[in-house]
């Protein structure tokens, strides 16, 4: 017999949605389980379970948005803080991207539950991804996610191959143990750091840790996403599958 499981998590490891996103259709009786509604929080099914949206839940979820913003320096990627302005401020009709071909029109109710996933420092800048969707979230930032993210990154001085190894592997941070990166010397003055991992303020310690003081850094890419030439402070819509494929 199959283990029970709350259903939110199931749904949450199948992909279908988040947990958060799972509870309100729950609660909005826009679950099946094996052909029958479940309106109420907490139940729990079979691992095996066939589980599906109610048309209508499924039609919430096709309205729901991701975009991609090119963060500027000095603005923050979530909660205003000292006054700040958080990025999703940026989120308007007039920021829209000449390059987005996406079809889709700017409307207000977008904003509802719309939040980073993932975070770029105060000063630092570049591909920003904000979505309302969960499968989104999960996949750049879910715990198992293995989607490289890369950085350009200026430290004013050309690299020794001692420090691209100790970039690559080896070091701690916080008493762990780094994943391996993808490290290479763009020029006199840059590096490219590719990492699977996003620990705060990441490459700013590292490079710290191998006597690099970092004057610039941005995120050129997340998974399949590039930044290309998208404009600063502008966005653009993207899917899910631009993401992952």
């Amino acid at each position: 017999m199959s283990e029970l499981i709350r259903l939110s998590k199931l749904m949450s490891q199948r992909g279908i949605s988040s947990r958060r996103e799972a509870d309100r259709l729950i609660e909005q009786g826009l679950v099946l389980v094996d052909g029958k509604k479940i309106d109420t929080l907490g139940t729990k099914v079979s691992e095996d379970a066939e589980v599906r949206l109610a048309k209508r839940g499924q039609e919430q979820q096709q309205r729901l948005v991701s975009i991609m913003i090119n963060k500027p320096v000095g603005v923050v990627s979530g909660q205003a803080e000292d006054g700040y302005t958080p990025a999703v401020r940026l989120f308007t009709a007039d920021n829209q991207s000449e390059i987005d071909n996406s079809g889709i029109k700017f409307n207000g109710s977008q904003l509802d539950g719309m939040a980073p996933a993932g975070r770029l420092d105060i000063d630092s800048q570049g591909l920003l991804v904000l979505t309302q969707d969960g499968r989104v979230a999960k996949a750049i930032i879910g715990e198992h996610t293995k989607l490289d993210k890369e950085y350009l990154v200026r430290v004013n001085e050309l690299a020794t191959e001692e420090q691209l190894e100790q970039l690559r592997f080896g070091l701690e941070l916080d008493g762990k143990a780094l994943k391996r990166a993808k490290v290479s010397q763009m020029n006199d003055e840059q590096l490219k750091i590719v990492l699977n991992e996003g620990k705060k303020r990441q490459i700013r310690r590292m490079c710290e840790m191998v006597g690099f003081s970092v004057h610039g850094l941005k995120r050129v890419r997340v998974g399949r996403l590039k930044l290309g030439h998208l404009p600063e402070g502008e966005w653009r819509y993207v899917t899910l599958e631009e993401l992952v494929g």
